[in-house]
């Protein structure tokens, strides 16, 4: 990891900041302005690690509606065309 760090939080941006140009920021200030520079936070998604695959996979396929292919929605017209 670069510098040390596997995930940038804003205090050890703060800290960073400090230690390399001597400039003290507080953490809202270090959020706002990589904000503002386009930045946004990313967290990665909750995982259930107890979950049982299988009674997943088996829900899945049992009790979720099937989706319509493409070619298959009642507003088209049976004459070719589609209907406005």
């Amino acid at each position: 990891a670069a510098h040390g760090v596997v995930r940038w939080r804003l205090c050890d941006i703060a800290q960073w900041l400090n230690a390399e140009y001597g400039v003290s920021l507080d953490e809202t200030t270090v959020g706002r302005e990589l904000k503002a520079m386009g930045f946004r936070k990313l967290s990665a998604r909750p995982r259930r690690h107890a979950q049982n695959e299988l009674a997943v996979a088996a829900f899945k396929e049992t009790s979720l509606p099937r989706r319509r292919s493409r070619g298959q929605y009642a507003w088209r017209s049976s004459a070719g065309g589609e209907a406005r």
